[in-house]
This record gives C-alpha cells, sequence and structure tokens, in this order.
C-alpha cells in the first residue's frame, strides 16, 4: 500500500482503458465495441467512470484488425467530441499491419502511441518488432509530438527503452507500460514485477508506469501496481470477464472495478488535468 502520511491527499492514479484491441471478438463477449460507434460509446462510458486514457486500435466492420489511418481519424475525432480531454493513445503493435503501415496514424497527432522496443513470442507467433522499425516508429513519433508508452514484455525491452531516451531517440521523460500474462512473454510473477518497476526506477529515476495483466491477472497486476505506487490499465482489450464465471458487461465496469478498489491504497481516480501533468503531456 502506498504510504499516507496523516493529513494528505489521496494519490492520483491515471486508469487507462483498452477498449478492443484486435483479438477479442463479440463470440467471446457480446461487449466487446467492434464499429467506430461502439468504440466511442463504449470509451465515452468508461471516461465517465473514471478512466482518463483510451488504448485504441481500429477495426473493419467485420471485426477484423486493420490500421488504416482514416478509420483512426474517425475515431479520435468522436473521442475528442464526447471526451474531452481524454488522453488518446493509438497502437502500433503487429497485428494490424507490418511495417511502416503500423505507424501510418501517427501524422494524426495523437496524444500517445504505443511502441513495443523488442521482440518476444506471443501465443501462436513471434511479435516481431526489429531495431529499424523500432527506430523508424520513434522517430515518427518525435516529428509528429506523439509521446510513446514502452511496451515491456520482457526485461530486454526496458533497457532498450532506458537506451533510447538516453541517446535522444525517444523523448522523456518514459512512460512504460509492464505487460504480464501473455503466454509464452513475460509471465505474472510478484518477484519479477518487482525487480522490472525497481529497475526502472534506477535507471530511470523520472519515469511514469503502469502495470497491464491478461485474463484474470488483470485484477492482480491492478492490485500490485496499486502497491508499487503505479498506475491501472483495465479494459476489454485484455480481459472480457469479471471473473471466472461473469462475463464484464462493458469496459466501463472494468474501469469502476479499478476505481473502487484505489481508497484501500490511499488512491484516487487521476483528472484528465493530474493525468497529463503526470505524463508530462500538452493542456487538453
Amino acid at each position: 500500500m502506498s504510504e499516507d502520511p496523516a493529513g494528505a491527499e489521496p494519490t492520483p492514479c491515471i486508469v487507462t482503458v483498452a477498449i478492443t484491441g484486435s483479438v477479442p471478438t463479440k463470440a467471446d463477449n457480446p461487449a466487446v465495441p467492434i464499429t467506430l460507434a461502439e468504440q466511442i460509446e463504449s470509451t465515452h462510458a468508461a471516461f465517465e467512470a473514471g478512466a482518463v486514457l483510451a488504448h485504441c486500435h481500429v477495426r473493419n466492420d467485420d471485426g477484423t484488425p486493420t490500421s488504416d489511418p482514416e478509420r483512426f481519424a474517425r475515431l479520435l475525432e468522436g473521442l475528442r467530441r464526447h471526451c474531452p480531454g481524454m488522453i488518446l493513445q493509438v497502437s502500433t503493435g503487429g497485428r494490424s499491419g507490418s511495417g511502416a503501415e503500423r505507424g501510418g496514424m501517427l501524422p494524426l497527432a495523437p496524444d500517445m502511441a504505443s511502441l513495443a522496443t523488442g521482440s518476444c513470442n506471443f501465443p501462436t507467433r513471434v511479435y516481431d518488432n526489429p531495431p529499424e522499425l523500432i527506430d523508424w516508429l520513434a522517430a515518427e513519433m518525435r516529428r509528429y509530438g506523439v509521446k510513446p508508452e514502452i511496451e515491456v514484455f520482457d526485461l530486454s525491452m526496458l533497457f532498450k527503452a532506458v537506451e533510447m531516451a538516453q541517446d535522444g531517440r525517444i523523448d522523456g521523460p518514459l512512460h512504460v507500460q509492464f505487460v504480464m500474462g501473455v503466454k509464452n512473454a513475460m509471465p505474472v510473477d510478484r518477484a519479477v514485477f518487482d525487480f522490472s518497476v525497481d529497475t526502472l526506477a534506477r535507471l530511470a529515476p523520472d519515469a511514469t508506469w503502469t502495470g497491464a495483466g491478461i485474463g484474470r491477472d488483470q485484477l492482480t497486476l491492478n492490485r500490485w501496481s496499486l502497491e508499487r505506487g503505479g498506475h491501472c490499465r483495465t479494459g476489454l482489450e485484455d480481459n472480457v470477464r469479471l471473473d471466472r464465471e461473469t462475463l464484464a458487461p462493458s469496459n466501463a465496469a472494468l474501469v469502476r472495478r479499478v476505481v473502487d478498489l484505489l481508497p484501500a491504497y490511499d488512491r484516487r481516480p487521476a483528472t484528465v488535468a493530474e493525468a497529463r501533468a503526470l505524463l508530462q503531456l500538452p493542456e487538453a
């Protein structure tokens, strides 16, 4: 639990909602938003529930993933209209495209974009992030004023991100997301989690960070992150259930579950202004 000196106010927690991803389908959970209209409506409800950062993928109307910049443009426009000031983060992950296609939406200048700084195994394939693609994505983010969220699926990615910040390929301070529970990648292990958090604090003491757990471990990472003073990610991209038997009724329900956890750790949901200040982003 975070320290709470007598009379101190609860510490803000940035709640991220990952609204759809590229894998869950309506067969997994009917609440997964697929169309742009569904994504905007679901994000708006999550925003009202306490999320201040939206991690965004786009899909075709049949549910297949895409990196289509035009669809990203329509999504970002709708979210800016319905969720004023919310931090909008686009995914440059590999399930929706390959090579430079993965960064085709960066000229839209979202607030943030995901950046994996290495390759790793995923459940059925290699998540391929060769050095030249990492450097190109990072350069495009600098060009358009987009802050990277460093996606750490194993420890080497953390060291690479620090190296890139030190030599100027990434503008600091870093914001890191520790992703645990993807099959064949970094497991959900408390000692590994604590070592990763401590290593980030040693190498980049001005960095901010979030914990993201997959499936039933989403709640585990929420709790561990709060204990260590980090921020939280939730949403239907990572997990379609509230528990082993109950499907999550919405992204907003998963956000409310995190918000309900916060008081036990002397935390409260960050406001839009607080989240932007913590991440050193421009005011909305």
